[in-house]
């Protein structure tokens, strides 16, 4: 039973940050990735903090003696993984930022097993090969003859650096087992947060409150910022950073259903290569 609520956990969280692609790509428009991040965390901490007293009621003079460790999965996971998406967003679609993401599972299984000492096995490597090839089939658009010589989407490249970050963020939260999850990403937050605010003042225009950008900061304050934070980690404590990142395909799946449901269009390199990418994913969890 546990197992399965441990599942439904990771479906949920992403489930939750794709809706994060879609609502992100509707507000970067109106907003700068600055602001985006700084109001979505503000809004999250403050759930978060009650959140974790009630359900936990962690022992903050022992979570803050992790401060240092907080603070830099503050620096990835909240302000630059989060920044670096919604500068993305406003030069890719929602869809292919999502299947350039898709690589993320192999690249926590490779990381994993150079800084975790988790097994590298031959498919893994294999699986590997084989996402990159789907990514860099999406980021040419099909033409895998132009990887030396074309000019790449800005967007797609900031992704990557995206992923990257993502990875060492998921990594570290392997690091921090004895502090509860929520109380982990609030104070992690909240460190982040005192960083990010001194970037607002160059940030841009003001804050515009419309429906448009109110839905959809509530939305990623909410869903992404908060419930697929706390499943995600949950995930990742129970069954460990490589199996947890094989769910986050769903995000891609997700993406393009709710792209599709929106009337974007959907190319056949997009599908190929994201195809490629799920399959280098379940060639990594192969026991081989």
């Amino acid at each position: 039973m546990k197992q399965r609520r441990i599942y439904l956990f990771l479906i949920l969280a992403n489930l939750f940050w794709a809706g994060n692609y879609i609502f992100g790509k509707m507000v970067v428009s109106e907003l700068t990735p600055v602001q985006m991040t700084f109001f979505r965390w503000t809004i999250a901490i403050c759930i978060l903090f009650p959140i974790s007293q009630i359900v936990e009621k962690p022992k903050w003079k022992e979570v803050w003696k992790k401060w240092p460790i907080l603070l830099l999965m503050g620096l990835l996971g909240v302000i630059g993984y989060n920044f670096l998406l919604y500068v993305a967003l406003r030069f890719t679609s929602s869809l292919n930022a999502s299947l350039v993401n898709a690589m993320n599972p192999a690249l926590i299984v490779c990381f994993a097993a150079l800084f975790l000492k988790e097994p590298l096995t031959l498919s893994r490597m294999v699986g590997l090969l084989m996402s990159l090839i789907g990514v860099l089939l999406v980021l040419t658009n099909g033409q895998l003859g132009m990887i030396f010589r074309t000019v790449y989407n800005v967007g797609d490249m900031l992704m990557l650096a995206a992923i990257s970050v993502w990875t060492a963020y998921s990594l570290l939260g392997r690091r921090i087992k004895e502090i509860p999850p929520i109380a982990a990403i609030a104070v992690s937050a909240l460190l982040g947060l005192f960083v990010l605010v001194f970037f607002l003042p160059t940030s841009g225009n003001p804050f515009p409150l419309n429906g448009r950008v109110v839905i959809g900061i509530l939305y990623i304050g909410l869903f992404p910022s908060i419930l697929s934070f706390i499943f995600w980690n949950a995930g990742i404590r129970e069954i460990g950073a490589s199996r947890a990142g094989v769910y986050m395909n769903l995000i891609t799946v997700f993406t393009a259903i709710m792209s599709v449901a929106m009337g974007n269009p959907v190319h056949l390199s997009q599908i190929i290569g994201g195809l490629i990418v799920f399959a280098g994913v379940y060639v990594t969890t192969l026991k081989v």
